[in-house]
């Protein structure tokens, strides 16, 4: 099985351009993030403070969470709920962003994980999936774009499913997540050693995809 590892800061589009080269090259795509988010989700509905590291591990034996693909996209339940729409608000990004630091969270999901690895040709992208998940997959890429690059595209995609947002607020949350990712003390943001740079800010989508997709096809041969 062919794994592909995609790293990268908040809103850099690696799930966009990794769904979309998945697609390309029959892979199955997996969306780390949203496993977090949906961990996030569940404390948030749960009124437990998102950064209180024993609140938060005391809930994950109430949590069942998985992933199917169903018509082509991938859906995450949170305990039979799709929630693949909810997990996107703005205070989910912000509590996935918190629980994600707490080593409980990561090892709840690190066997989850490393399954769907073993058993499909698969492209993963999260924080830390070349450097902690994967760190053995055959292609490992780290994504990015400017921090006001990637603010831009956040703020074009909330405000076109109608939030109302602003722009230096979105600017504001990304900053920050880039800080608190790449300084937490369990698996920081960070890029492998061996993982190719790949930066998107003067890329249009289709663009990054191709940029993409060729790093892909020269290492896997």
């Amino acid at each position: 099985m062919i794994s592909v590892a995609i790293d990268g800061p908040a809103g850099a589009g690696k799930s966009s351009i990794a769904k979309a080269v998945a697609k390309e090259l029959n892979y199955i795509y997996i969306d780390t993030g949203a496993l977090y988010r949906a961990i996030g989700l569940y404390a948030v509905e749960q009124a437990v403070t998102t950064t209180n590291r024993e609140a938060v591990a005391a809930l994950l034996s109430e949590i069942d969470v998985t992933l199917q693909h169903i018509g082509g996209h991938q859906h995450v339940f949170l305990n039979g709920r799709d929630v693949s729409e909810r997990i996107r608000k703005p205070v989910v990004t912000v509590a996935a962003s918190h629980v994600s630091a707490h080593p409980e969270v990561r090892t709840f999901l690190l066997s989850l994980q490393r399954k769907l690895a073993e058993e499909n040709n698969v492209i993963m992208d999260g924080r830390d999936i070349g450097t902690v998940i994967l760190p053995n997959a055959d292609v490992k890429i780290y994504l990015t774009a400017s921090a006001k690059e990637r603010a831009r595209r956040r703020y074009k995609e909330l405000f076109d499913r109608g939030e109302d947002v602003h722009f230096d607020t979105v600017l504001k949350e990304i900053e920050e997540r880039d800080y608190n990712d790449s300084h937490r003390e369990i698996a920081p943001l960070k890029q492998a050693d061996d993982a190719v740079l790949v930066d998107t800010t003067e890329d249009d989508l289709e663009t990054a995809i191709q940029k993409v997709k060729a790093v892909i096809l020269s290492k896997i041969g």
